[in-house]
Parts: structure tokens; sequence; C-alpha cells
């Protein structure tokens, strides 16, 4: 029997808990101003089970091994119910929340790579950001972190991973590194350092032809694109490449701003659709839906019309998740541009970051979205019109990458009946060729392993950059160069449809400025 002093504890904290889980929001990923909100409770909450975990609680305070402090306790519990919803949710302690602010605004220290949740309980690298210490190391996409400073990762947390790799500039951090294009575990040595990302990147790749890449969608993304694309409309254009590879995501309403930049006046660029009212919206290309408190004014406002109407292509691959879909997807759906590369990660739900304390948050999936035609592309991607490899000989290593689908506690797509089935075909797919990988590795010399080991990370926009040699060709009404991977030629020919747009597309428009957001 729990005595009514421990019960009294346990549900004063308990109902602390539940308060900020309760707190309504809006949909994705915002950094709201207070975490106070009247929630409406749907059902009675289940008193057997809070009642089971008093009593969990009450027998490791008293008979574990060692005392275990009831804040460190509680705030694990809390950590692993909302992890346990889906890859996204999270709770944000302290430390946690003031680095996903400093990411948001392009600025930490650390040594600058995006990594996805844990595969095989090791911490994955989704991509190491250009011109930072883990880019200069020779960090790739895809490589998997087994050990930090000689700690193995798999007894970690990902929280805990990411604490181990930020720190002061110019300390060192070893990194163990297993790369399963090369079927090898090294160690590297990399030097931290303040990381200010450059969220836009653009030049002239030919006379005529701009390259526009955005790294990562953040606050000031928006007036950086309108820059870039005013000083690229100095001379006559012929063409767009806008390069969204290895982009992770970020913040929502940079991925409407620029997608409106290249959309008619208030076409619809996506719509959410969750189980709250706030999480029913639709953001079209207007100023309201994209303005975010950092800006004096509209930064699209004098853009040049020109580039309302220049052919583009859109690049993607699978690295390309979340904001990155948003922009795709829009684009795609208005037949604004060509999309060519690789289908994207598949991440078609939205976040809410929502303040519980003065330093903690939740960070909690609200809703769904939506393409402007209401497709959802939770767990499939945006694919290409035109799948491209990365490599002229094409990109064998693709049996190796992981996307949305694969993570085990992935949310379904609601829209699609055969997923269960889809899924299976992928897995087949996936390992027939991986068998062609480890076939075509088995037969490589010394000396061509070596190479391959020495070779340095494909940087994005130089002259060996094959894919964006085709968006090129593409533009200039040239025989582009397919994918060989049947996997994505496949996936390519069977687009999903569009579906009837979900209400929140039609019904439901924002009344005011959303605050930040993310499509994280």
């Amino acid at each position: 029997m729990l005595t009514s002093r421990f019960m009294s504890k346990i549900f004063k904290n308990f109902g602390l808990i539940v308060a900020g889980l309760l707190v309504g929001a809006l949909a994705t990923v915002q950094f709201s101003a207070s975490a106070e909100s009247t929630a409406t409770a749907t059902a009675p909450l289940p008193l057997d089970q809070l009642r089971l975990l008093a009593e969990v609680f009450d027998q490791v305070e008293h008979n574990y091994v060692e005392r275990v402090d009831d804040k460190k306790l509680l705030t694990a519990a809390i950590k692993g119910m909302v992890s346990s919803l889906d890859p996204h949710s999270s709770y944000l302690d302290k430390n946690d929340y003031r680095e996903l602010q400093e990411q948001t605004r392009g600025r930490f220290a650390g040594l600058g790579i995006e990594i996805s949740p844990q595969e095989d309980g090791l911490i994955k690298i989704i991509s190491p950001i250009e011109g930072t210490p883990a880019f200069r190391a020779g960090l790739r996409s895809g490589d998997l972190i087994m050990r930090i400073n000689g700690k193995p990762v798999r007894s970690m947390t990902v929280d805990k991973a990411v604490k181990m790799m930020r720190g002061k500039p110019k300390t060192k951090v070893t990194l163990t590194i297993h790369r399963k294009t090369e079927n090898r575990t090294f160690s590297i040595e990399v030097v931290r350092a303040e990381i200010r990302v450059k969220s836009v990147k653009a030049k002239l790749i030919e006379p005529g032809y701009a390259w526009i890449r955005i790294t990562s969608f953040q606050e000031n993304t928006i007036v950086e694109l309108a820059t870039k694309l005013k000083e690229l409309a100095q001379q006559p254009l012929k063409g767009l490449v806008l390069d969204l590879r290895n982009n992770g995501g970020g913040l929502l309403q940079s991925a409407v701003g620029v997608s409106g930049a290249f959309l008619g006046s208030n076409a619809v660029v996506v719509s959410t659709n969750g189980q709250e009212a706030d999480a029913q919206q639709t953001y079209r290309n207007s100023y309201e839906h994209y303005r975010l408190p950092s800006f004096n004014g509209d930064p699209l406002r004098t853009l040049p019309s020109i580039y309302k109407q220049i052919p583009m292509v859109v690049l993607t691959n699978a690295y390309s998740a979340s904001a990155s879909e948003i922009v795709a997807g829009a684009l795609q759906d208005h037949h604004r541009a060509i999309i060519m590369g690789k289908t994207t990660f598949g991440k078609g739900s939205v976040q809410t970051v929502r303040p519980l304390t003065a330093d903690t948050a939740l960070r909690l999936t609200t809703a769904y979205y939506y393409t402007p035609t209401g497709r959802s592309i939770q767990n499939q991607g945006i694919r290409p019109d035109k799948p491209v490899d990365q490599n002229v000989n094409g990109d064998p290593e693709d049996a190796l990458v992981s996307r949305e689908i694969d993570y085990s506690n992935h949310l379904a797509n609601t829209q699609n009946p055969d997923e269960k089935e889809e899924e299976e075909k992928r897995e087949a797919e996936q390992l027939e060729q991986l068998r062609q990988f480890e076939e075509q590795n088995a037969k490589k010399t010394p000396e061509q392993r070596e190479k391959e080991r020495s070779r340095p990370p494909i940087e994005f926009g130089n002259n060996d950059d094959f894919m964006l040699k085709q968006a090129l060709r593409q533009l200039k009404g040239e025989p582009v160069q397919l994918s060989k991977s049947p996997f994505e030629r496949r996936l390519a020919k069977k687009k999903p449809r569009p579906a009837a747009a979900p209400a929140s597309s039609t019904q439901s428009e924002i009344k005011k400025a959303p605050a930040p957001a993310s499509g994280n």
C-alpha cells in the first residue's frame, strides 16, 4: 500500500507532467510565447495506470540498489514516454532546448554534423555541414558513430551523444566511425569550432544559368535568398537550379518563403492537419504566412519577377527532409519546377516545440503536412520527375541509405492502405541492392579500395558534381542520364496520386502571423 505522503508527492509531480503534455499548440515545430494554456480533456485519465506509475516510482525510490534523485527519475520517465511516440517527439531539458534555439539561428559550437535517431544502436550522420570541422575532417553522409572519446554510443541516448560532441571551440573530440560503404571502422579526431551556418549559397555555373543551394531553413534564410537572387538577376538568366540535397529541414516559415519566391501570389504551399484545431492550417505564399520576428519588412517584396517564370530544376536526395520536402512538393505540385535526383527522406509530420518552463520544452508531433494537391508524403517522400544518380557510374551505396520508413516507430501514411506491402517490397529491394553492393565490393582490388577511402566527399556545386551537370542539361533541353537504380526508377514512375485535400487546406487559413516554426 502506498503512503498518502508518497501518493500526494507523485501525483503532484505527475500533474505537472500532464499539464505540460496537454498544452495546446500550433502545428509544425514552433517556439510558442508561453506554455500557459487551457487544455480540454477528451477522456478521463487512466487512474489504474497512474497508480502503477506511482508504484514503480515508489519501488525504485525505496528498493533500488542506491538512492536515485527524484527529479532525475521523473525526467527520464518523461523522456521515455515522449520518445516512444515516434522518432521526432522528445522532451527538451535545459541544454537540449538551448541547443535547438541556437541551431535555428544558425550559430552554435560543435563539429557541424546533422544526425538522426539511432540506427542499429549507433548514431547516424545525415550530413556534415559544408565548411565545418566535420566536413573538413572527411565525415560523410551515412557514416555511423560507434564511439565518442572512446565511450560506446550504444549505451547513450542521442541527447547525451550530442552533448559529448558539443563543447568549447578549439577543443578536440575523437569519433570512432563505421563507414558501411567501405566496410571499415576507423577513428578520426575533429577540432570543435563555433559553427555559423551559411544557409544560402549561390553562383553562376554557366553564363545565364544560376545555382542556389540552401543548406538548412533558418531564421535568416529568406533574407539571404532574396539578396542572392537579386544579385544573380543583374545578368540575363535562362535557368535556375535550386539545390536541396542533404538539407534536413528547419523552420516552416522559411520553407514557405523559399517556395513563395518562385510561386504566384497567394499560392498554397503546404497544409497541415492534426487533432487540434490549431493544427489545421493552410500556408500560402503571402507575407503573413512566412513572416518571422527578425524581419524588417517583406524580404521578397522587391524580388525580380523573372523568378516566377524562369525554368527551374530542384535537386533532392535521400537526405532532403521535412522543410526541404515541403518546398520540393510545392514546386512539383504547381508544375513550377522539375524535381531531379533521388526520392527524399519521407518525413511528412510536423512538430510543435512548446515551452514548459523557462528553460525546458516539449517537442511533440502534432500534425501531418500535405502538398498543395493534398498528398501526404509521410514514409513516401517526394519522388523525382527524373531520377538521377550522384555519380556517373551509379550509386550502389544507396542500398545502405535509411529513410523515415525504416524507423521502427515511424508514423503511418494515412492515405496509403498498401503501406505494409510497400514496406516489405522496399525491404526486399534493399536486400537485393545490398547483395549487389557487397558483390561489387568483393571484386575490388586493394588499390581501388584505398582510392575510394581517400576520395574527398562530393562538394555540391563544383565541376565534378554529376547530378548538377544533369540539371544543367535539363535546363538546356539536352538528354539527361537517368538513374541506374531500378528502385529509384520504379519510385519515380509510381508517384503518390493527388488526394482530396485535407479539410485544413480548404476550410482553415492562418488568422495571424505564426510564431517561428520548424519542419524538422
